[in-house]
């Protein structure tokens, strides 16, 4: 492993990490010392470390160099390098990182997900990528729509493997896998190199290295970790005070429902606050996450879709408002703050009916955290809060705003709208037919049965008369 030194000394290329220099990147971290130079090699790698950890650089360093010194040239639908993610804000996150790097070298890369029309992603692919960073559902719909292949990829990346298991994701990626080229690189990434992903390595990687540079517990120097007992009745309150502070929070809750309940609540509180969870439209999603990025609300109420995958700078406090299921959700929930050596404070709010989980998972996280009994008003919350920040009034389109968002998905375009109301033109005016049709059946299936009716009477005076 290079425990010191800078990125040309692992072999990046210099247009590269002029690149980089640019950023003000200029030491490797942990994994990026520990894999660069193996990958550089054209090593298969698997690699463990926890997010935030500097991962995504130790792949796409390797990957547009390899792609860089290949020769090959791009084709239509066919990537030459796939890297799998599990969500889309993990795919956008991913594909910042790459894009300075391609274009300083003269490539294209596009990203592919989910929740989003797929019109421009096949525009993209057909006018050919280098890079494509995806999600196993929607790339493996344009797949079987013939939209792309990935037999002339030659760099393989999967990011956050094992979150790709906790998702129920390896079978898919177990197919996109074996569609591609045997003999190419592969690189696997994850938090935990448990059961499931290495059964992927076995299968998939050829002679990997393997670099674990931080085991999955808490980061103890940078990050404090606090569980405050409290009362039912008192949580809503607690929650507020905590959300009050002048820094930057993310709250996290299990449903989604409570996430836009308690950023609706926030906001009417006079604290600025959005929330982030699978009911959004991707657009909402994008724009709430760019808003708290930005420092325009200082509050992002999160379900564990903002777990993993998720930067952003300088996240002061996290606070779990509901305690998570298992440890491995806690963890990543809490690695939200204290990233890149920074610090930042985790509280868990623990009702009594909790308390023996709570304990269950602290310990199982490797926490050792002794739980304090708090109350509204509470000095132990101002003292992690410190001083709240001014009553922002809410404006009436806060009051509306989660609901908005979640019917964004459900928006139109113009064209949309006025096709929609033709059909529903055309659906009444059939209707009527049908409806019409029915009368005119039911009119004359009353005249049949009375004409019946006549006869059969006709009939039976016929035959008295006879008699």
């Amino acid at each position: 492993m290079v425990a010191a030194g800078d990125f040309a000394e692992l072999g990046t290329p210099d247009a590269l990490v002029a690149v980089l220099t640019g950023q003000g990147i200029e030491v490797p971290t942990p994994i990026q010392a520990a894999t660069i130079a193996d990958a550089l090699a054209g090593r298969d790698v698997l690699g463990r470390a926890r997010t935030g950890s500097g991962k995504t650089l130790a792949f796409a360093l390797p990957t547009i160099s390899a792609l860089r010194d290949s020769g090959s040239r791009r084709l239509p639908y066919k990537p030459r390098a796939l890297v799998l993610v599990p969500t889309r804000e993990l795919a956008n996150q991913v594909s910042a990182v790459f894009a300075p790097l391609a274009k300083a070298t003269g490539m294209r890369t596009t990203t592919v997900y989910g929740g989003v029309g797929q019109s421009p992603q096949v525009r993209a692919l057909k006018d050919g990528i280098d890079v494509l960073v995806a999600c196993p559902g929607r790339l493996e719909d344009l797949i079987s729509q013939g939209r792309c292949a990935l037999d002339a990829v030659e760099v393989t990346v999967l990011d956050e493997a094992d979150h790709m298991a906790d998702l129920g994701f390896l079978p898919a990626v177990t197919r996109l896998l074996g569609q591609t080229p045997r003999g190419t690189q592969r690189m696997f990434f994850s938090a935990t190199l448990d059961g499931a992903v290495d059964g992927l390595a076995r299968r998939f990687l050829d002679d990997p290295v393997k670099h674990s540079v931080k085991p999955v517990q808490a980061e103890v120097t940078t990050m404090t970790h606090h569980v405050f007992g409290v009362r039912v009745a008192d949580k809503n309150a607690v929650v507020t005070e905590l959300a009050a502070g002048q820094g930057r929070t993310l709250m996290f809750t299990r449903t989604k429902h409570v996430a836009k309940k308690w950023a609706r609540h926030l906001t009417a509180a006079g604290i600025p606050a959005v929330d982030l969870h699978g009911n959004l439209s991707q657009a909402a999603r994008e724009r709430n996450l760019a808003a708290f990025s930005r420092g325009d609300v200082r509050v992002l109420v999160a379900t564990d879709i903002a777990a993993r995958g998720i930067h952003v700078e300088g996240v002061h406090l996290v606070v779990h408002v509901d305690p998570p299921a298992e440890h491995k959700a806690y963890l990543h929930r809490s690695g939200r703050t204290a990233r890149a050596g920074a610090t930042g404070t985790v509280v868990t709010l623990s009702t009594p009916d909790q308390r023996s989980d709570v304990r269950t998972l602290t310990k199982r996280a490797g926490i050792a955290v002794e739980p304090r009994s708090v109350a509204p008003g509470d000095a132990a919350i101002s003292e992690l809060t410190g001083p709240a920040a001014p009553r922002v009034e809410p404006k009436a389109s806060d009051r509306t705003r989660p609901d908005a968002q979640r019917n964004d998905r459900h928006r139109k375009s113009p064209r949309s709208r006025s096709r929609e109301a033709a059909n529903r033109n055309a659906g009444s005016s059939a209707s009527v037919r049908r409806d019409g049709g029915r009368a005119a059946e039911q009119r004359g299936s009353r005249q049949s049965s009375a004409s019946a009716v006549s006869e059969r009477g006709s009939r039976r005076g016929r035959s008295r008369r006879a008699a």
